[in-house]
């Protein structure tokens, strides 16, 4: 909660702050790498950097959550610090990184803004930027703590057991314990980092979901290759397309992500999108482990039926459940799917049962799509559940 004395400071300074809240981040993350160029080489996504987007999930972060410390005094966002925690957790993030980003975005902020940043605005937005940073640590204690981890300890060692070709772009390994042991419980849905040294000398980092049940000896993760391979926002999953094969040695985090399949026999919509598959693999091989009867609706979109990865194991896996149903929409589909639809989800000709929790994995447009339909059906914000990979690019939302 913000002090009485800081929340009418950023009331009244929040439109210019967020007006220039861009410039600030692309600021402050020059200044930082200036600092500290072994963090753009070897930690921040390079790719994301480039592109922008990096930039703009840091500055829609902070004015959404000084935004809601102003609208929702008494509460938190919970689930946009909780994607936020998860991921700095697969990266290995420590608390004393918090103090040097302090230290360049506070540098940035008074540059930009000039004399606008007086002792009194300064103060204020230092509280804001404290409340986050330590309501994120402490999240982050939690995560390394359940995980029996030291702070930003994650990393371990794994071999590539196997490799298959999903599709012309999509390619999956298994991955083992270097010393042949069980690989380690997870979550249904979440995911690792994989990290790869790049031939610049950069060590780049990567998620990936866990794209089969947790249980069994080995994990598994399935990799898209990104366009613009010869670009910093390809270079991760090309050089695993190109260099990963059965025998090689990878680095990777402990599992970790929010989005994970809930206890209970409540009624489940998994609707994904291209790769986004992946979690839902994992959540649906785990139900049909259990013997789960709980009513299951799979809906998947792609481009056409050869680019949807794990086609004949999602067809599989929804055959083992009772009551559990799969749709097909693709933008090509052709001949080799005439049960499925043509074209984008529609979120209206699908049959919703009351008190469905959904979960959206895919590309922001189509988990944006998704949950406005499923919002104007009637079904609640805080039953819509979604993963980003990449900067999460839509804060602020459940």
């Amino acid at each position: 909660m913000l002090s009485t004395e800081s929340a009418p400071v950023i009331r009244a300074t929040l439109p210019a702050v967020g007006a220039a809240i861009e410039e600030i981040t692309a600021l402050f993350y020059r200044k930082l790498f200036e600092a500290h160029p072994e963090l753009l080489r070897d930690l921040f996504n390079r790719g994301n950097q480039a592109n922008g987007e990096q930039r703009k999930a840091l500055a829609g972060s902070i004015a959404a959550f000084a935004g809601m410390l102003l609208e929702r005094p008494d509460s938190r966002p919970d689930a946009m610090l909780a994607r936020i925690a998860n991921k700095h957790a697969s990266l290995g993030i420590t608390s004393d990184q918090y103090k040097v980003v302090h230290t360049h975005l506070f540098a940035a902020i008074a540059e930009v803004l000039g004399d606008a940043v007086t002792p009194e605005v300064a103060s204020a937005w230092d509280e804001v930027y404290w409340l986050m940073a330590n309501a994120l640590i402490a999240a982050e204690a939690r995560l390394y703590q359940e995980a029996g981890a030291a702070e930003g300890e994650v990393w371990r060692t794994m071999r590539v057991a196997g490799r298959t070709q999903e599709t012309a772009d999509t390619v999956s390994l298994v991955l083992r314990s270097e010393d042949g042991s069980p690989a380690g419980p997870f979550r249904p849905g979440q995911y690792v980092s994989v990290q790869v040294e790049l031939p610049d000398g950069a060590r780049q980092i990567r998620q990936y979901s866990l794209s089969a049940a947790p249980g069994g000896t080995d994990w598994r993760i399935t990799v898209k290759q990104v366009q613009g391979a010869g670009t910093p926002e390809g270079e991760v999953s090309s050089w695993l397309h190109r260099e990963a094969k059965a025998g090689d040695l990878l680095t990777v985090s402990m599992p970790f992500g929010d989005l994970v399949l809930p206890d209970g026999d409540g009624p489940l919509l998994l609707a994904s999108a291209g790769i986004g598959c992946t979690p839902m693999l994992a959540m649906l091989g785990h139900l049909a482990e259990t013997g789960s009867t709980r009513p299951v609706q799979v809906v998947h979109a792609d481009r056409t039926p050869a680019d949807h990865a794990h086609l004949t194991e999602l067809q599989e896996l929804v055959q083992a459940l009772p009551k559990a149903a799969l749709e097909r929409w693709y933008e090509q589909p052709g001949d080799a799917a005439p049960q499925a639809r043509a074209g984008l989800v529609d979120v209206d000709a699908l049959e919703l049962p009351a008190g469905v929790t959904a979960y959206l994995c895919g590309p922001l447009p189509f988990m944006r799509a998704v949950r406005e339909g499923l919002l104007r059906r009637g079904v609640s914000a805080s039953a819509v559940h979604y993963e980003v990979f990449g900067p999460d690019l839509w804060l602020g939302q459940n």
